[in-house]
């Protein structure tokens, strides 16, 4: 077992291990913990779901995307793989970078990744395919389910900046997803895990058969995790 650290085993003593916490409770908890804990930075706070599902089985994954109202309290950097007029339209719209073979190439030649998400208009896929193996494991390959295979590239790149966050299943069944900085506003964290929450819930599989969500928690980057409420949160979901 890993050794904790001692900011660590601080945040502990103020957590309940017996208690399943409201998301108000939790939310408020979190920030407890960063106040006494002082770390150097700006900690992520992220929502992680147990899920009921089995992702070998094509009508059990679960995959999505989802608009944070507040964003992700950070820059998000878009690069678009297109076309034409496509590409001025990208590059409208606020895209960090844009173009087509040439970027392809040079992320296949010189494993350029500096950027967060990858847009790509359906007639460049098959010239992106070569990518795979650079960006499917860094989840950077663009995708028509979660709105990053598009001919709409202004939407895309606009929903991207604004704070948009894809989510996707582990082969475990367990599903992570940032919701924005602890340094957030109470009622900013509550309504971005809201909308996480309500999008889940919606990507729902076919084949999921059972309770679908079957433990959810709460956690900043170094935090310990927060178990919530789940009657609490079918309530505020619906």
């Amino acid at each position: 077992m890993a050794k904790r650290g001692k900011k660590y085993l601080q945040a502990l003593k103020l957590l309940d291990p017996n208690k399943v916490y409201s998301l108000d409770e939790a939310i408020a908890k979190l920030k407890e913990v960063a106040n006494v804990t002082q770390r150097k930075f700006d900690e992520t706070t992220e929502i992680a779901f147990r899920l009921g599902v089995d992702p070998k089985y094509a009508d059990q994954m679960v995959r999505g995307s989802v608009v944070l109202p507040h964003g992700l309290g950070k820059e998000q950097k878009v690069l678009v793989i297109a076309q034409g007029e496509k590409l001025k339209e990208a590059e409208d719209a606020g895209a960090d970078y844009a173009g087509g073979e040439e970027l392809i190439n040079k992320i296949a030649n010189e494993n350029w990744i500096d950027f967060d998400i990858v847009i790509a208009t359906p007639d460049m896929m098959p010239k992106l395919a070569k990518l795979g193996k650079i960006l499917g494991p860094r989840g950077l390959m663009p995708n028509p389910k979660v709105g990053t295979v598009t001919t709409d590239v202004k939407k895309a790149v606009t929903e991207a900046k604004k704070g948009r966050v894809e989510f996707k299943v582990d082969k475990t069944g367990n599903l992570h997803v940032p919701v924005g900085k602890i340094s957030f506003d109470n009622e900013k964290l509550r309504e971005n895990i809201l909308a996480v929450i309500d999008a889940v819930v919606k990507a729902k599989p076919t084949g999921a058969k059972g309770q679908y969500i079957r433990n959810v928690v709460l956690k900043t980057t170094m935090s310990p995790s927060v178990k919530l409420d789940l009657k609490s949160l079918e309530t505020k979901a619906a």
